[in-house]
C-alpha cells in the first residue's frame, strides 16, 4: 500500500487554493476488482454483506448496483473485508 495525494485538475487550472486528501491505494485489490468488473459478486464489509454487480473501481471506492435494485453503493475499499464473485 501507498498513499496517493489527489489534486483537483480544475482547481489548479485555475489557481485556486485547494485541500489535497490522501489515501491508501492497493493496486493489487484494484487490480482483482477490475477482473470481476460487470459480474455478480459477494462484498464482506464492515457493516455487512452486499451483493450485486460490480459496476465500476475507483482507486478508493467500488460501484455496486444490488439485484433488481436501482440503487447504487459506493463502498470504500478500506472497508471491504472481502469480495467474492458470485457463483451463477
Amino acid at each position: 500500500m501507498y498513499y496517493q495525494p489527489y489534486r483537483n485538475p480544475m482547481m489548479q487550472k485555475h489557481n485556486i487554493m485547494t485541500t489535497n486528501y490522501t489515501t491508501v491505494i492497493d493496486p493489487f485489490v484494484i487490480e482483482a476488482l477490475k477482473m470481476v468488473i460487470d459480474r455478480s459478486v459477494v462484498i464482506e464489509t464492515v457493516r455487512g454483506n452486499l451483493q450485486g454487480i460490480l459496476v465500476d473501481v475507483k482507486p478508493d471506492h467500488i460501484v455496486v448496483k444490488p439485484h433488481g435494485n436501482d440503487t447504487t453503493f459506493f463502498v470504500r475499499i478500506q472497508q471491504i473485508v472481502y469480495i467474492m464473485p458470485d457463483i451463477d
